[in-house]
């Protein structure tokens, strides 16, 4: 575990304090993590629970080794001007290819956004830095309406599996859909 101290507050900046964890979980489960602190002079700074305890800071995360992609979500949708794609990765390392196909409602490819353009990928919660602007694989802005997404993503060419959430409802046959109006 690494301690990052606080520094000054400058203009506006919060004064917080960072810990990195860098634990490897072999067990698949939820876990809990809790931090308590106090300053030099032992002044606890925190009443989260119990007030004499002290604990600053209470989060629950669940640990899945086994590597896999959640369905893929554009957000905002409907979009107007833009959209990005949010998934999670679960597992150690990240897939070596990924890829997200858009296409229109008769099955045709109109732009394929590769791995790289996506920006930082990360084992956890991401968000894309890419944003879809509407436009096919040439720059050529596309129609308003209903187009289809797919997402190919694999590890040394493995597909990796989906791991199941509550958003699943909202695919059909590992598509999703987005509406562009304008």
């Amino acid at each position: 575990m690494t301690f990052i101290p606080a520094t000054p507050s400058q203009l506006g900046r919060k004064n917080e304090a960072q810990v990195e964890m860098r634990k490897r979980f072999e067990q698949d489960g939820k876990y809990e993590l809790q931090v308590q602190a106090r300053d030099r002079s032992r002044n606890i700074s925190g009443t989260y629970g119990d007030p004499t305890v002290g604990i600053d800071y209470r989060i629950e995360f669940e640990v899945i080794n086994k590597e896999m992609i959640t369905n893929v979500i554009n957000y905002p949708n409907p979009f107007s001007t833009a959209t990005k794609f949010v998934f999670t990765l679960t597992g150690s390392e990240i897939p070596t290819y990924m890829k997200i196909q858009i296409m229109t409602i008769s099955g045709k490819v109109v732009r394929e956004i590769e791995m790289g353009e996506l920006g930082p990928i990360r084992i956890g919660r991401n968000i894309t830095e890419f944003a879809w602007d509407g436009t096919d694989q040439y720059g050529d802005r596309l129609a308003n309406g209903l187009y289809f997404y797919r997402v190919v993503a694999s590890k040394n060419g493995k597909q990796l599996e989906k791991l199941e959430t509550s958003a699943d409802k909202y695919f059909k046959s590992g598509l999703g859909k987005m509406y562009m109006v304008k």
